[in-house]
């Protein structure tokens, strides 16, 4: 049974339950279901069998602020009429010093028109008073305007994105991580791609596969790839509404950027007969700088290294037979 990413000791008191529930031992089994239940999850019953899922946080509303508990309770701006050049979503949590190189760069190198939200995902304490001199300024005004929108609970990765996207008040969305630090206007040369509707995602740092179980980063001076990269990545605002949202099962960052590029890759089901893929482009940006990925660092090996795979394999159960997505598959 599928239990996402439940702790030992969740499973073993849903395993309990289950065995009280074939007892019928239903006393037992609601006390089970409340201690389950008070620890965050919730068990979702399927005949004899049970899946666990993560219990949304609720929303709180303190000194004007609300705090949201889950992705679904933000209020939306994707059915508003577009305005501006583009909403860059970063993700805040415990690096002030990475949110604010990144946010500066921004601030100085972005156009009029520029859109920025700060997830506040349950940050530190540190980020948090960071966070807190942060001006919000209507998007639409002239500058780059900033928007901070905060959680009540720590959320993955997929779901503090879909935070953000939902506040988006313009046609196109960058998600930028904390380690990148643009020393040039990113956002005119992403979203000026975007211009060409034959392609649906871009960004500077590209992705190749020949079989869709291994991906590489894009040898220099290749455009067409079949994947961006997350640290940078750029699409319509009109294509998240349509494609999305991002899969929350996503609570690690890795392979996401792979599954939501085929996503917005693939041709809607009205598109005619033998139409291409619609295309992921690289486009070359010198004025970029990475820095350490603390969503990588941070993490142990092994740790990582089951998330990861675990991520992965939700790209394959959709995409393992698409070989019609690639842009050079392999002749295997």
């Amino acid at each position: 049974m599928p239990l996402h990413d439940a702790p030992d000791d969740i499973i073993a008191l849903a395993d309990a339950r289950a065995d009280a529930r074939r007892a019928r031992d239903w006393a037992r089994a609601d006390e089970l279901l409340a201690t389950i239940a008070a620890a965050g999850w919730k068990v979702v019953d399927s005949g004899t069998m049970y899946d666990l899922v993560r219990a949304a946080a609720p929303d709180v509303a303190e000194g004007g602020v609300v705090r949201f508990g889950s992705s679904a309770t933000v209020p939306s701006r994707l059915a508003e009429t577009p305005v501006g050049v583009a909403s860059v979503v970063l993700v805040a949590t415990d690096w002030p010093d990475d949110l604010a190189r990144t946010h500066r760069a921004l601030v100085e190198h972005s156009p009029d028109g520029t859109h920025v939200i700060v997830v506040a995902n349950a940050p530190s304490e540190a980020q948090a008073g960071a966070l807190d001199r942060l001006d919000a300024t209507d998007p639409g005004a002239p500058g780059v305007a900033t928007e901070v929108v905060w959680t009540s609970s720590r959320l993955g990765w997929a779901a503090a994105l879909n935070v953000g996207i939902r506040r988006a008040a313009v046609p196109v969305v960058v998600l930028l991580d904390t380690s990148v630090e643009p020393a040039g206007d990113l956002v005119s040369t992403l979203s000026a791609a975007l211009d060409d509707q034959t392609v649906a995602v871009t960004g500077p740092f590209g992705l190749v596969s020949g079989d869709l179980r291994q991906f590489d980063a894009a040898p220099d001076g290749v455009a067409d790839v079949d994947a961006i990269e997350g640290y940078a990545m750029a699409f319509r605002r009109a294509d998240y509404a349509a494609r999305g949202p991002l899969d929350e099962h996503f609570a690690f960052y890795r392979n996401l950027d792979i599954w939501w590029s085929l996503v917005l890759r693939d041709q809607d089901e009205d598109a005619a007969d033998g139409a291409p893929p619609r295309r992921a482009v690289r486009v070359p940006v010198a004025a970029v700088s990475r820095h350490p990925h603390r969503g990588w660092a941070s993490v142990p090996d092994d740790e990582r290294d089951r998330l990861s795979k675990k991520n992965f394999y939700r790209v394959l159960k959709r995409f393992a037979t698409r070989r019609d997505l690639l842009v050079a598959p392999s002749r295997d």
